[in-house]
């Protein structure tokens, strides 16, 4: 049996391993015969290693760039069709230990305003979450365990699942905290959690140190061997990410995908889920302070090789972002969404004001849920609320088995579309209603299992009804 303490960051995010990966890159980035040749393997949607994924996020001749984000979407579509997975973060506390220098939690703060949410307040919040539509709910805290531990975040899980409220449930708590034990991560498992997410901020280990001076993150190998010991507890799906702008793009993005590919190789199944966060400016952050930030058209091309490089690979954006990069995103391999996000603590029930500086960072998304789903529906796309895979047992590499296989189409759009019509009945404004409805049922029609399709067809008969029997 695999043991984590076998295994050593360092050994499968080498820092020489990489910096030849960039070097090859550089080699290659006009290398016409060769991109062509990656390409094509990416045509057969089974991934490509970092050192060839590499050379397509170098490459600069434009006419293979179009050819890159068009692959990209062609991947994303293939293997998530329309669907667009919606999801809010709650954020329980701010309170940390930690002197993270890009994050406004750090310790030295002194006049941030710190805040950790009791067990009503929760209910207060997740009612609120509730009322907007959502389903899904990703939890962020600072790391503090004093103010922070362990039985405070299960605490907190098992208040949200029991919250009741109309016709509202989440369904799914998705779980963002530090790197913990493995004892810790059975705990999660056993509460029921979804995705255990961590980023690892950078994966250049010398700026790493230097970006979290003080603290219980500085320790580089524990914070990178997180998701080893998640999955050794039992963690099916874990969640990975990289904060773009604190070191080069280049080096993060090939770090990132060895990560994924030690997680393949040890655990048989590689990251469920990769996060893109961007920095951005927050209570005493100054995103300028740091000289590694990308544009634009930077950012959406790391992203469509992500989707070319594993493309089973869900991958999110958050309201960081600005809803002209977020709809350009969507085309080239996003495939889940915030909405409505709030990232203070207890923003929801409290509506945010300019003198609440307890966010994490700003938004530039700041649409209600509603208008998201109808902008979403206009773009084309279906939002899901759908949390099937978790409740019917459909996660790790079963999750990726079906997804590789083309089967999870037959699961996730009749699910989804279940799921919208649930939002439409409930939460929807009059004009997202309408259309809404004819988006279901022109995404009916897209079901290519015609008993999968009538049985879906049945269930958003039967929302409409108000019966809700089923789980999904």
């Amino acid at each position: 049996m695999y043991r984590v303490d076998s295994m050593i960051a360092d050994e499968f995010i080498s820092d020489e391993e990489i910096r030849e990966t960039l070097r090859y890159a550089d080699e290659n980035r006009h290398n016409a015969a060769l991109i062509e040749s990656l390409l094509a393997k990416a045509e057969e949607r089974k991934g490509l290693g970092h050192r060839e994924a590499s050379v397509l996020l170098a490459c600069d001749i434009p006419e293979l760039n179009e050819r890159i984000f068009s692959l990209a979407g062609e991947i994303k579509r293939d293997f998530y069709g329309d669907r667009i997975v919606m999801f809010a973060p709650l954020y329980l506390s701010n309170y940390c230990v930690n002197g993270c220098v890009y994050c406004p939690y750090h310790a030295k703060n002194r006049h941030i305003a710190r805040k950790k949410l009791s067990q009503d307040e929760i209910c207060r919040e997740v009612i609120a979450l509730q009322d907007m539509g959502h389903k899904r709910l990703a939890l962020e805290t600072g790391e503090d365990p004093v103010n922070c531990p362990i039985d405070y975040v299960l605490e907190s899980i098992r208040t949200i699942y029991s919250i009741k409220h109309r016709n509202g449930a989440i369904r799914r708590v998705n779980v963002n905290i530090a790197a913990t034990t493995v004892e810790n991560y059975r705990k999660l498992k056993e509460a029921g959690i979804g995705t255990y997410i961590l980023f690892q901020e950078t994966y250049h280990k010398e700026s790493y140190l230097k970006l979290h001076p003080t603290g219980p993150k500085h320790d580089y190998n524990y914070h990178t061997e997180a998701m080893d010991r998640a999955m050794e507890g039992g963690i099916d799906d874990v969640g990975c990410g990289v904060l773009f702008g604190l070191e080069l793009y280049r080096y993060e993005f090939a770090g990132l995908l060895m990560h994924a590919e030690h997680l393949e190789a040890v655990h048989g199944v590689g990251p469920h889920t990769i996060s893109v966060p961007r920095i951005k400016h927050a209570d005493d952050i100054d995103p300028d302070a740091f000289d590694n930030g990308i544009d634009d058209e930077t950012f959406l091309k790391i992203i469509a090789c992500i989707r070319i490089a594993v493309p089973y690979t869900g991958m999110i954006i958050s309201t960081r972002e600005s809803r002209s990069v977020r709809e350009r995103a969507l085309k080239y391999g996003i495939s889940q969404i915030s909405g409505g996000s709030r990232t203070s603590v207890g923003g929801y029930f409290e509506p945010e004001d300019e003198d609440d500086n307890s966010a994490q960072f700003d938004v530039s998304d700041n649409r209600t849920l509603d208008e998201v789903v109808k902008w979403l529906m206009d773009l084309g796309y279906v939002p899901s609320f759908c949390t099937a895979c978790y409740r019917e047992g459909r996660t790790g590499d079963r999750f990726m088995s079906l997804c590789k296989s083309g089967q999870i189409q037959n699961c996730c759009l009749p699910n989804a579309l279940m799921t919208l019509e649930e939002y439409l009945m409930d939460y929807a404004s009059p004009e997202t209603k309408a259309i809404g409805e004819k988006v279901l049922k022109e995404q009916l029609l897209h079901i290519p299992n015609p008993r999968t399709a009538e049985i879906a067809r049945r269930h958003i008969e039967d929302i409409v009804r108000g019966e809700r029997d089923f789980r999904f």
